[in-house]
């Protein structure tokens, strides 16, 4: 029987927005629900992948999970006998900027600081992921001289600086090329094996096909979809499912669209 790591029960959250953002969206409230009731239990060990548009309430999801904001309804609950804080959780956000004036080893020693690791740890910490991400060879660079590719394995680097169980990834593989975006992809596979949990946003379906133990689909806040990646591809593929469930939920015949 698979081990419960986290469990979200019955999460809302609205925001309010401007009269301005109101008539560029056409809609009558100020009121916007960006996640609806949504419940889902993630695995210990297991890749959960994130599927949705721009604006289905993913990264709202996500922020919510990492405790970043707080649902208005709803309770997000850590197993026991894990540590019911932040310390249990990494967030790589596509909101975070890492200066650019200092270096991948500063950086990430300033992070270990923050989270009271031991320099010991620390240091052992680091010479593992920096061999691992390939960082070694410009951990003496300015960020701003680094690569997309790099800078994206540094903010990976330094948000798993203190070994989290959850590890929370909002569209990792985003701007990256085809071979930053393998050596990623393997990198998640290692923590995998590791025994993280793992939930990823992403909008590239081949992501989904390399990394996905379970799919969730999210479309207008609500969670209209969340099984096994086998029953998710069954018969079909990711990227056909994944409208055949959006234009169902929109309620949209696509035979119409042409």
């Amino acid at each position: 029987m698979k081990e419960k790591l986290l469990e979200i029960n019955n999460v809302y959250k609205t925001f309010k927005i401007s009269k301005k953002q109101q008539k560029i969206l056409n809609i009558p409230t100020a009121n916007v629900v960006a996640v609806n009731d949504v419940s889902v239990v993630i695995y210990k060990g297991e890749v959960f992948c994130l599927l949705g548009t721009n604006g289905a309430g993913k990264t709202t999801m996500l922020r919510m999970i990492a405790s970043l904001i707080k649902p208005d309804k709803g309770k997000i609950n850590i197993k026991e006998n894990s540590e019911k804080d932040v310390k249990n959780i990494g967030f790589l956000t596509t909101e975070l900027k890492l200066d650019g004036f200092f270096t991948p080893n500063y950086l990430f020693d300033f992070f270990g600081k923050l989270y009271h690791i031991d320099s010991n740890e620390l240091l052992q910490r680091k010479k593992i992921l920096f061999e691992i991400l390939e960082i070694d060879k410009f951990a003496e660079v300015k960020l701003k001289n680094l690569s997309t590719g790099m800078k994206q394995k540094v903010s990976i680097a330094v948000s798993l600086v203190h070994n989290p169980d959850i590890i929370i990834f909002d569209e990792p593989t985003n701007g990256l090329d085809i071979v930053t975006t393998r050596e990623v992809i393997k990198f998640i596979k290692m923590l995998k094996e590791e025994g993280k949990s793992i939930i990823l946003s992403t909008h590239i379906f081949d992501v989904v096909n390399k990394l996905a133990d379970r799919v969730g689909v999210m479309v207008e806040g609500k969670m209209i979809y969340c099984e096994a990646y086998e029953e998710f591809t069954r018969g079909t593929n990711t990227e056909e499912k994944f409208f055949k469930l959006y234009y169902g939920a929109k309620g949209v015949n696509k035979n119409e669209l042409g």
